[in-house]
């Protein structure tokens, strides 16, 4: 070959060897009971998710638990980190009306005779997207008594400098308007958990003017009032929440730049969720489980929300997902 023609040669480009990402650990033996396994982490963070109810099973930074968690051949404890889809909280009797049809859902609190957080806290979602900081899950809502609507569910978890973000993307696959409302479920934790009725010593913070009291019964909602009318429940300055029961949905929030923040502090630390206007409702549970004294009052429960409890019988933040259109909100839990 003559100088001229190796010179014409094309010398190939080097190719870029992809970032190595993480992958669900591997198990052997049978799957953990609460689904495939995926841990990511950055900043100091640290989340892991289980792949039923896309549930949040663990968060830590820097080694301290921001939430409570749960071993992984555990079956889930209640709702604790489930993802809430297409309703959060509860449609009371499990009856509601839209699109001009009656429907009613199966009764999934039956000592309340409620249809209770939504239809996905049990689903098996697949993975999407895996990556050392994010992950993407997905399930597919199918057409069913009580709820005949075909919705694609996106969770995505990811983690940034300033803590771990969820957002929850409904797809409506269908040819109908669906009805819908999503949320999450961490139970909060502000310093380790010594005993039971930790929650009492932690300091609670939520920017709310209202609060939708509710029966004591059954929990159904009755009006919604002013904190002012209810001492018990305002915590618009931080203060101690010792042996105050609290299971309730609060609204009328206080924002800066567009985010509300409820705040939960012990003696060194705490844990924050904030989130943004997609969510005007917040609920917040003290834990009370006295017929199970291992769980009783060991967190506090979040739960930034699209709509109000039984929004699909009042209407109240509740969203009609078009044919072909999506709907999606975010919150984000980070240390203080």
């Amino acid at each position: 070959m003559t100088s001229a023609a190796a010179a014409a040669v094309a010398v190939p480009t080097p190719v870029a060897v992809p970032e190595p990402v993480t992958v669900p650990e591997p198990v052997e033996g049978p799957l953990p009971r609460s689904g495939r396994r995926i841990r990511i982490a950055g900043h100091g963070y640290e989340a892991d998710i289980a792949s039923i109810g896309a549930t949040l099973r663990a968060l830590r930074f820097e080694g301290r638990d921001l939430v409570v968690p749960f071993g992984a051949d555990e079956v889930r404890p209640g709702y604790r980190g489930a993802t809430l889809a297409p309703w959060p909280n509860r449609v009371v009797d499990g009856r509601y009306a839209f699109g001009g049809e009656e429907h009613r859902l199966p009764l999934t609190e039956p000592d309340r005779g409620h249809a209770l957080h939504g239809l996905v806290a049990w689903a098996e979602f697949t993975d999407v997207v895996v990556e050392p900081d994010r992950v993407v899950l997905a399930t597919t809502i199918v057409p069913q008594h009580g709820y005949p609507f075909r919705v694609e569910v996106d969770v995505e978890y990811r983690i940034g400098s300033d803590g771990l973000t969820q957002t929850v993307t409904g797809r409506n696959l269908g040819t109908d308007p669906a009805p819908w409302g999503t949320g999450p479920h961490p139970y909060l934790v502000a310093e380790p958990i010594e005993g039971p009725r930790a929650v009492d010593d932690w300091t609670l913070t939520i920017p709310a003017a209202s609060v939708l009291t509710v029966t004591p019964d059954r929990l159904s909602p009755i009006a919604v009032e002013p904190v002012d009318a209810h001492e018990e429940w305002d915590f618009r300055s931080p203060r101690r929440i010792g042996a105050t029961f609290i299971d309730h949905a609060f609204t009328d929030l206080s924002r800066t730049g567009g985010a509300a923040t409820v705040e939960l502090r012990g003696p060194v630390g705490g844990v924050g969720v904030t989130w943004g206007e997609a969510c005007p409702w917040v609920q917040i549970h003290t834990a009370d489980t006295p017929a199970q004294p291992e769980s009783h009052r060991i967190g506090l429960a979040v739960e930034p929300m699209t709509c109000a409890p039984d929004a699909f019988n009042s209407g109240a933040g509740l969203v009609s997902i078009a044919p072909g259109t999506e709907h999606a909100a975010s919150w984000r839990i980070h240390r203080l």
